[in-house]
């Protein structure tokens, strides 16, 4: 049997709140591709619950399409965009490299390598699996840089919202608060040296405001935390709804700016010198920080993601990115060497 033949094992989304898992079979790498050995995927707990109930508007099916996703929206449809595993077969530069890919959840799969990053020796593949909110709290900085002295403000304190405070930290800021209503989260974050607190402690007259708590609450706090001239950031994806936007009383008046981000197009600060590739290179060095463990939560069996998915549908309590592991995930982490076929 050829290094690239045999099957894999994926999770797709069959109907509103169901899925199953399906065999499939591999293509034979060709030049220029890789077949990786997955260890680690993350659960995105906003978007692949937003198209496991499916909920992506009509008029988002092409932009909400993941990098290798199969079928169509809204059913049936193989998605997910949080894989960390090792090469197996590929390149020889590239064979026994423990790599980052936007790719489902699937046990083993075959990508070009201008797909891969790899994961750099000093971070953990458990904590690889960030890359993706890191990323997109990486490009909403680019979206919004702060400057020295700032007074900054993070409501919600999600994977994205965490993800940004803990960057935000390493910035000469004047005060950084984050809010958040869950006091489990806040402990988490306060452990990490963060100033987490609830709403009604939130500080106003904010220079800079991140959204991230995906609630028409949420974003009307963070307009009332910005200061004359201030941005308000909105990085919360609603999907279908139209959330409710306080934009009457004082909103003209103090001249608030409300700055959409998102993740598919390079921040507008750093467009023209930095694609997405050089963005997820950078945002998985900044994992090498050992702080971002904060935000990865339980792990669970590949097998078991069904059971994953309707734990994270009916308990919003879970805190935490959710990972899937996958077999002989912890001989690669000991440094095991990639099988080959």
């Amino acid at each position: 049997m050829s290094a690239g033949a045999g099957t894999a094992l994926a999770y797709w989304a069959t109907a509103p709140g169901q899925g199953e898992l399906r065999r499939e079979q591999l293509p034979e790498p060709g030049p220029g591709e890789a077949l990786v050995r997955a260890s680690f995927t993350g659960i995105s707990r906003g978007t692949e619950l937003l198209v496991r109930r499916g909920g992506v508007p009509d008029s988002q099916v092409d932009r909400m399409r993941a990098p290798f996703q199969e079928g169509d929206f809204p059913f049936p449809v193989k998605y997910g965009y949080l894989s960390v595993g090792v090469v197996e077969h590929g390149p020889r530069e590239w064979v026994g490299a423990r790599v980052f890919c936007l790719h489902p959840h699937q046990d083993r799969y075959v990508v070009p390598v201008r797909a891969l990053t790899r994961v750099p020796d000093e971070v953990p593949s458990p904590r690889a699996v960030l890359t993706g909110p890191t990323e997109t709290a990486l490009n909403a900085l680019w979206d919004a840089p702060p400057c020295a002295g700032d007074r900054v403000a993070v409501v919600g304190a999600g994977l994205i919202g965490g993800a940004l405070a803990l960057l935000l930290r390493r910035f000469p800021l004047a005060r950084l608060q984050v809010v958040e209503a869950d006091a489990a989260r806040r402990r988490q974050l306060a452990d990490a040296g963060l100033d987490a607190v609830p709403p009604e402690e939130a500080r106003d007259d904010c220079d800079l405001v991140f959204h991230a708590s995906a609630s028409e609450p949420g974003l009307a706090l963070a307009l009332s935390l910005a200061g004359d001239d201030a941005d308000v950031v909105e990085l919360s994806w609603f999907g279908s709804p139209a959330p409710q936007v306080p934009l009457g009383e004082d909103f003209h008046s103090r001249r608030l700016r409300l700055v959409a981000s998102q993740v598919s197009r390079v921040g507008a600060a750093r467009r023209h010198r930095r694609d997405p590739a050089a963005r997820l290179g950078t945002a998985l060095e900044l994992l090498s920080d050992p702080a971002f463990e904060v935000l990865l939560g339980g792990v669970r069996p590949f097998t078991a993601v069904t059971s994953a998915l309707d734990e994270l549908e009916h308990h919003e309590d879970l805190a935490g990115c959710v990972l899937l592991s996958y077999p002989d995930a912890d001989g690669t982490e000991r440094g095991a060497p990639a099988r080959h076929t």
